[in-house]
This record gives C-alpha cells, structure tokens and sequence, in this order.
C-alpha cells in the first residue's frame, strides 16, 4: 500500500489550513498515494489549550462541511482519506472523531477518541466525550484500517483489539508536543517514548503503525503557559517495528510503500495470538487488582 502522510504547522485561519492540506493531498496523490492519513484536529489550532465555551462554535455535524469538502477531494484524487474533526452530535454533545472517506467521496466509517486527556495545556475533557464506538476497524477498498486518536497511543488494549477484530494497519493522528515548563531532558524522554510504545504496538501485533503529528509553536492563549511546540516527528514502521519513514520538525509531507502482506510472515514466526493466555486475562477488565 501507498500512504501519504502530512505533517502540517497551522494557522488560526481554518480555510487557509484547508488550502494547504488540499494542495499537499493533491501532491501525494499525484504521486500514487492510495491512502492519506491528517493529522489530529487538522483544520485549526489545537483548541485545547485553554477551556472557553465559544470553542465549541468550531464543532460541525458528520456529515457536515468538513467532510463533504474532503469526499470531494478524495473523489477527484482516488484516494482514501483519514480527518479528525470536532464533532458536534447535538448541543452539549461532543467528540473528537476520526473519519475515513472512501476513494468515491463517501463516508466508510467513524471512529470517536476513547481515551480523552486532562492535563495541563491539554484539556481535552473540557470539549469531548469519550467514544461509544468502542475499538472496531473500518472497512475500505484497501482493507480493514484501525483507526485510533492521539492519547489512544498510550494504551495496548485498544491496540490488541483493534488486531483482534482484523485491523490490517494501526493508524493514529496526533497533536502532541512539549509544553514550556518541561526541561530539555524530559521533552527528548517524551519525545522517545511517544515513538516506541507505538513502534512496540507494531510488534506486538505484528502490524504496520502510522502516526502522523503536527508541528510548530502554538500560543497559549491565555497567556499561562508559553504555548505548545508540536514536535512532528511523524512516522510510519513496519511489522517488526522498523522504520519506513520518519519525518523531522518541520512541516512536510512524505509517500511510503507498505508491504502488507507481511503481516501474515511475521506471524507464523512470531505466534503471540496462538500464545496468548486468554484464560488469565480476566483482570484486565478491572480497574485495580489490588
């Protein structure tokens, strides 16, 4: 499989974001890209900064005009596209969503942000619900795609069940970066360890993962804190964790050729779903087993 990926630095100007993404998808497209993943949260700031009501104004519905400019993009370009948009299902009800658009313009599926974050410039809680979807691939014309969102990344669980439901790749769009406050050291400890839980998802499940983050310095607009550097970094591993493609800190785009059919090698030398201990697992359903 051909995937595109596009690592963007946003401006607080949603149709000028819009623009760029538009180009940047034509270019890989033109390239022989087959599916192009967006980063989280693609269409404007990342909101989450600071906790203010009027925010809630950038919600759309799905269907809505987000994905009805993107279907028609994906249309003319045959490709398959990964958004993540502010869903607004009705007032008082929000999610952050992930939407896959099939190569004719239409909606193949959804997938609403499970884990939700509160943490200082983070304040994801304030805006979303956590997803009722629970952790099932969408069906495409390239095959079975696991979509998971940003603080998603974290956990294994939804990883596993993604594998186990027949997710043929782990995809993750992401915002994520280093607040002011944390020391050089602890940002690099940061940055390292969003790139191997991720890379340790492919092995673990014998599964190419591709995580696409933004880019560049976003201001606090409360003025508390010095803003967010989005770190980038964006990446795309194969079954056994290698590198396919890894980008830098600047905004950037770049086409990777998966084989995805090595899955099925992989497995037969590394047989962790023939292993698996189902019969001990129980307490994992539990919050503490203290």
């Amino acid at each position: 499989m051909k995937i595109g990926i596009i690592q963007q630095s946003n401006s607080p100007l949603i149709e000028d974001n819009l623009a760029r993404l538009a180009t940047k998808i034509e270019a890989l497209a033109a390239k022989g890209a087959e599916l192009i993943v967006l980063q989280e949260l693609h269409n404007g700031l990342y909101f989450c900064q600071t906790e203010d009501v009027d925010t809630f104004d950038q919600a759309e519905p799905i269907p809505g005009p987000s994905t009805q400019f993107f279907g028609e993009l994906a249309k003319k370009q045959d490709c398959v596209l990964v958004l993540s948009l502010f869903e607004r299902r009705m007032a008082g009800l929000y999610h952050n969503t992930a939407v896959v658009i099939e190569r004719d313009g239409s909606i193949a599926g959804l997938y609403r942000k499970m884990h939700i974050p509160d943490d200082p410039a983070y304040y994801e809680k304030f805006y979303f619900t956590p997803g009722d979807l629970g952790f099932y691939p969408i069906s495409t014309s390239l095959g079975k795609l696991g979509i998971l969102v940003c603080w998603d990344q974290w956990f294994p669980e939804a990883a596993r069940l993604m594998a186990l439901r027949g997710a043929e790749i782990l995809i993750y769009p992401t915002a994520i970066g280093t607040e002011s406050s944390d020391t050089t050291e602890e940002q690099a400890r940061q940055l390292e360890a969003w790139i191997t839980v991720q890379r340790g998802h492919a092995i673990a499940n014998n599964l190419p993962v591709v995580a696409v983050n933004r880019v560049g310095l976003e201001e606090d607009p409360s003025g508390a804190t010095k803003g967010i550097s989005f770190w980038g970094n964006s990446f795309v591993v194969g079954q056994q964790g290698e590198f396919l493609a890894r980008l830098g800190e600047q905004e950037e785009i770049a086409l990777v050729e998966v084989d995805m059919q090595r899955t099925e090698k992989v497995r037969r030398w590394w047989p962790y779903f023939r292993d698996r201990r189902i019969d001990a697992f129980e307490d994992l359903t539990k919050r503490f087993d203290g």
